[in-house]
């Protein structure tokens, strides 16, 4: 066998890297799938990141090969300067990280991996950065921080000395089909908008704001590829604290975005809620959601 080597990303990797993170994207949300154009678009670039992407000051694509199976990873430095965000401000980030579980077939592939997170570690030493930091933002819909689909990756992160440090959030999916249907009260009216995270749908009673929900079906785009049926994103969901005494407004504002969906072809809509916010999670299971996974957002490496 050839000695195992750190290389970089090479365009005759293009389809199996496609194909690995396609194995990661479905296992957190089912029947999605992203082009070999969207990957390779990915590694230059971010355009759903507006806020952070011109942060980044490099981008670095690292592979590892095992009996002809690849392991990869993403890595980003971001910039010193007073523009960045004091969060993201001088650290480098492993932006995801993906191989195959160890299987029978590959019993030695936890050495292929082992190999690329030592790189993976001694790469933002030379960027001189102040922080290591990790996720899993694959370019695909609801694919972030560590999911807990993903026991083999987490366990990689866990041996190279990274821990847990931020939030964790539930990840939800709901049929369109099986969302409250849109029942108004006397004197309850929506108005449709454009909102920050997508097409706003705002309740008002005598002229007061109650609550709204925000709903992106922007998510398969062109060059993305999704099996089956169209999905859609719920950006957010506010409710003015006063009205939950009148009860039923989340079931009537779903109702709402689910008439609006069903227009645009969209069969499912997922979220994501905090899991420390467990009444949030139970409301939305109790209108026609239900778990996909939970994942783990903010790692860190002491050193």
């Amino acid at each position: 066998m050839p000695a195992l080597q750190v290389r970089p990303f090479r365009r005759a990797d293009r389809d199996q890297l496609t194909e690995l993170i396609n194995m990661h994207v479905a296992a957190v949300v089912p029947g999605i799938s992203v082009s070999v154009n969207t990957v390779v678009s990915a590694l230059e670039r971010q355009p759903d990141e507006f806020i952070t992407d011109p942060w980044v000051a490099e981008r670095v694509t690292l592979f590892a090969e095992q009996r002809e199976h690849l392991v990869a990873a993403h890595l980003l430095p971001y910039r010193a300067d007073d523009e960045v965000g004091g969060t993201y401000r001088d650290i480098g980030e492993t932006d995801w990280f993906v191989c195959r579980p160890p299987a029978s077939f590959l019993p030695d592939s936890d050495e292929a991996a082992d190999l690329l997170m030592n790189a993976c570690l001694a790469q933002p030493a030379r960027w001189n950065v102040r922080a290591r930091h990790t996720s899993g933002e694959l370019p695909g819909p609801a694919v972030y921080g560590l999911p807990r689909t993903w026991p083999h990756i987490r366990a990689l992160y866990e041996r190279a000395g990274f821990r847990h440090v931020g939030d964790t959030e539930v990840i939800l999916n709901a049929r369109v089909a099986d969302l409250p249907t849109h029942e108004p009260r006397p004197g309850e009216t929506f108005d449709r908008t454009l909102g920050e995270c997508g097409t706003c749908f705002t309740a008002y009673a005598e002229g007061r704001a109650l609550g709204f929900i925000e709903v992106d079906t922007s998510l398969s785009r062109p060059e993305r590829h999704a099996r089956g049926t169209g999905l859609a994103d719920m950006g957010n969901l506010h409710i003015d604290p006063t009205t939950y005494g009148e009860g039923g407004l989340e079931h009537r504002l779903l109702g709402r975005a689910a008439d609006w969906l069903r227009l645009c072809g969209v069969d499912r809509l997922l979220a994501c809620e905090r899991a420390a916010d467990g009444t949030r999670t139970d409301r939305l299971t109790s209108a026609g959601f239900r778990e996909l996974t939970r994942t783990d957002r903010g790692w860190e490496h002491p050193s």
